[in-house]
């Protein structure tokens, strides 16, 4: 189906998501929401596809939302503000996500890129939730996914101060994976999806499931679940294919079963 907010493209059993400039568009994030959530649910239908690279073709894809300004002074009117959630239909997805900032990631495109899994940078980048300068905080997802990530300490500064960082000390606190020249960001990206691609979509998915689900159980319940995904893996297909390739020193070809 045709979208308006994004475009896609599906090579490789890759699948590129390109965003379209949205800006502070309540018009254009309603859509944005709308559409996200019908792509990821075509996405998850396709057996297909095993990694999604989310980016944008234009300048700051991931800066959206960042009128906080105008958003502060209709809750101050006490006019009712629709709240559409970019970030919860990616973090929904059970393949591998990695994002591309081409450019600043900051407000609710910083929530949207905190729902993938990995998150490579150009070196211009920045990222940052200036929400409680005007008086307000994250809230899709913001509060929870960055301390999750980067630990409570960096997350309660960077939210409670403002604070806007750059490409290197986002990834000196693990916020990005990579910092790489713009030139090379969408090549480097690339190359990590079509490298997971390559590699069992049984066990990418059961890794995902198993680190995500583990971090809100105790370790005791945590090993349990990894031993249990373990030996469903030892009930596919793809385990004996790969077992097979790798005895026989070659690629193996998985089917997802």
């Amino acid at each position: 189906m045709p979208y308006e907010t994004l475009t896609l493209q599906k090579k490789d059993r890759v699948v590129v998501i390109n965003l379209a400039g949205i800006g502070n568009d309540q018009i254009k994030m309603a859509r944005l929401s709308d559409e996200l959530s019908d792509l990821c649910k075509e996405i998850t239908s396709d057996e297909e596809m095993r990694v999604i690279l989310l980016t944008g073709a234009e300048e700051d894809p991931f800066s959206i939302g960042t009128d906080l300004q105008r958003a502060a002074s209709v809750i101050k009117k006490g006019s009712q503000r629709e709240i559409h959630s970019i970030a919860e239909h990616v973090a929904r997805l059970d393949l591998p996500v990695i994002a591309a900032i081409n450019g600043d990631a900051i407000g609710q495109g910083l929530e949207l890129a905190l729902a993938c899994d990995i998150r490579i940078a150009a070196e211009k980048s920045r990222f940052g939730f200036p929400h409680i300068t005007a008086g307000l905080i994250p809230w899709d997802g913001g509060t929870q996914r960055l301390s999750r990530l980067v630990g409570k300490g960096k997350a309660l500064e960077m939210i409670l101060t403002g604070e806007i960082i750059d490409a290197q000390d986002a990834y000196r606190i693990g916020l990005a994976n990579k910092v790489v020249h713009a030139d090379e960001l969408l090549a480097t990206a690339m190359d990590m999806a079509h490298g997971m691609a390559a590699r069992g979509p049984v066990a990418l998915r059961y890794a995902k499931e198993a680190i995500y689900k583990g971090m809100d159980l105790t370790l005791e319940q945590g090993l349990r679940l990894e031993g249990d995904l373990y030996f469903l893996l030892h009930t596919t297909s793809d385990r004996t294919k790969g077992v097979t390739a790798f005895r026989q020193k070659r690629t193996p070809e998985f089917e997802g079963r």
